[in-house]
């Protein structure tokens, strides 16, 4: 392994290091194209933006459109979705991807656990197109389950267009499609726990649940913080396409979430200085969020996504 000298200079440092930032440089330039230069596109959020006459000869417009979205109903609307389907996921899909995680890794033949987590894995990789098709033909009104239930002379369960249970029926949906996926960085971690120590706590006379409570899940806490602050900057996003798709079934006032609604009522429309400024504003709480996320970590002795 080289040392770093602190006498050297940095041109004999990007010498040494030039093929690993050749590697490395791809990346940097995907991230600055696509996540960096469109953050230019905000300045729109304070414009009557035309697509005409272009970003340098709009209209400015101030804080107008921001006084245009708080003054929306259909807004508040959408951010009281947003955030009650987000608390719902995180109440319901949060724990589940640790759970297989710890379940999965109790699997000792290597054989079994590697054809378990292709079949949990697939679902990520379809799109939400297919997912949601997918529980339509099983719980939609002409699909497996009130076909069985009509056969039965039973009532029909109304799923796919029930208001009432959509914030579950979409939560099903990502932990059918995403819990697998989500368990990969948990599998990493517990991979990381010495083995001595449960080896240890066995002969100690320790059972499995005191084992699971006193070693796996002192093992995993620093990465549950980790995904846990993650996840509350993401409040605000709790997806587009798996709404999109679902809006015209249970109604707007359902399921528009933020990211719809920005859809709909700005680029739809062709009103996008008003989109713009309900993504900046989604932007800035989810950047206080995960902030305020950060913060509670290191209050309670963890790194969060930075050390101290």
């Amino acid at each position: 392994m080289t040392t770093v000298r602190p006498g050297l200079s940095w041109r004999t440092r990007l010498r040494r290091d030039r093929s690993l930032l050749l590697m490395t440089l791809p990346a940097v330039v995907l991230l600055l194209v696509f996540n960096y230069v469109p953050l230019f596109g905000l300045v729109t959020a304070f414009q009557e933006y035309d697509p005409l006459a272009g970003v340098w000869e709009s209209p400015w417009a101030g804080l107008y459109q921001f006084e245009r979205l708080f003054g929306d109903p259909l807004f508040w609307g959408a951010l009281r979705n947003t955030l009650y389907l987000s608390f719902v996921q995180l109440l319901l899909f949060f724990p589940i991807p640790i759970a297989l995680a710890i379940l999965l890794n109790s699997v000792l033949s290597q054989r079994i656990r590697n054809f378990i987590q292709s079949v949990v894995y697939l679902p990520h990789f379809f799109s939400w197109v297919l997912a949601v098709t997918i529980f339509q033909q099983m719980l939609g009104g002409a699909g497996a389950l009130n076909q069985f239930l009509r056969s039965h002379d039973l009532a029909t369960w109304d799923v796919m267009t029930n208001p009432d249970t959509f914030a579950l029926l979409v939560t099903a949906q990502v932990i059918w499609k995403e819990a697998g996926w989500g368990i990969i960085v948990f599998l990493a971690a517990l991979a990381t726990i010495n083995t001595d120590l449960y080896e240890a706590a066995a002969a100690d006379g320790a059972g499995r649940w005191r084992r699971l409570w006193h070693i796996t899940l002192p093992g995993l806490r620093g990465v549950i913080v980790l995904m846990l602050v993650l996840r509350l900057g993401n409040a605000l996003t709790v997806g587009f396409e798996q709404f999109l798709i679902q809006r015209y079934a249970v109604g707007h006032d359902t399921a528009d979430v933020l990211d719809t609604f920005s859809f709909f009522f700005g680029i739809a429309t062709g009103d996008y200085s008003y989109g713009a400024a309900a993504g900046l504003f989604k932007s800035v709480i989810s950047l206080l969020l995960i902030w305020g996320a950060n913060k509670m970590a290191h209050a309670f002795g963890q790194d969060g996504l930075y050390r101290r």
